[in-house]
């Protein structure tokens, strides 16, 4: 396959799945496996993580109007009733915290070695079982309008909290998904699927910006080793990093739109079922010894 072909295919499959709840990582390395890409080439790590970063810059313009509101009433919230530990925006640094330093620390003494298809396909099928599960339970008709938080403003520290510790899963086994932990995380503390869904892309916004840029980081400054990626060597790998970014960037934008529609309406047994068997296939697939 041509690599700008490639890289559009690549491009849509980050776009698509960065903020559903499936796992964009899992979607990537099962991709990357079928069309061959070798993981141990350079460019293509830092290809991976461009397009990352260009999904990530669609939520800040997506979300604009809610930011620069809620930056307009700190620290006393629209409502009058937050203070600036109490404010959404403290809120989400708090729930980023809680994820930032343990998972670091994790996923450096367990290594690399847990980004593997067998873990990924486990990831994919136990979050898919626990997601559908949770929002069952908790997203029913039953319990619409009778969850303690309705809207992202009345989140409170507790909740962000038991979100930032839970999202440590999706930094430490790779397919977890960080959406659906923070998302599932969220309704479990009793928050309705809109607000847990929102809070779920404000912390993606430094959550992302930091771990892409710890690995760009990793990639132009290595401090010991090899570094994790290499920049483009010519025009032409410059141009299929481009339609990369740019790809992601667009999908990643309309599918943030159309997911907050949907979950308002439907809710997320469809991404678990999904999950699931997605998850089978990939461990059946794993198992028969073809990665």
């Amino acid at each position: 396959m041509h690599d700008y072909l490639l890289s559009l295919l690549l491009g849509i499959i980050e776009g698509l799945t960065e903020f559903l709840p499936v796992s964009s990582t899992a979607h990537l390395r099962i991709s990357e496996a079928l069309l061959g890409i070798d993981l141990g080439n350079g460019f293509w790590k830092m290809y991976s993580i461009v397009i990352q970063l260009g999904a990530i810059l669609c939520l800040p313009i997506y979300f604009w109007p809610r930011i620069r509101r809620f930056l307009a009433t700190f620290p006393r919230g629209e409502r009058n009733d937050r203070t600036a530990l109490t404010h959404p925006l403290t809120l989400v640094m708090i729930a980023f915290v809680c994820t930032a330093g343990p998972a670091f620390l994790l996923t450096k003494i367990i290594g690399k070695h847990l980004e593997s298809l067998y873990v990924m396909g486990v990831a994919l099928l136990v979050g898919g079982i626990i997601m559908w599960i949770i929002d069952a339970h908790f997203g029913s008709p039953r319990t619409v309008g009778r969850h303690m938080t309705e809207h992202m403003e009345e989140v409170s520290t507790i909740q962000a909290i038991w979100i930032g510790i839970c999202q440590i899963a999706s930094a430490v086994f790779p397919g977890t998904s960080r959406s659906m932990s923070t998302i599932a995380a969220g309704q479990v503390a009793g928050m309705s699927r809109t607000a847990a869904l929102e809070f779920s892309f404000f912390l993606s916004i430094p959550t992302m910006v930091a771990a892409t840029g710890y690995d760009l980081l990793r990639t132009l400054h290595p401090k010991h080793g090899e570094p994790l990626g290499s920049m483009p060597a010519d025009t032409h790998e410059w141009i299929v990093l481009m339609i990369g970014f740019v790809v992601s960037f667009i999908v990643a934008l309309a599918v943030v739109a159309w997911f907050m529609n949907w979950v308002r309406k439907r809710g997320f047994a469809p991404f678990a079922i999904y999950r699931i068997i997605v998850g089978i296939a990939v461990l059946v697939w794993v198992m028969k010894g073809h990665a």
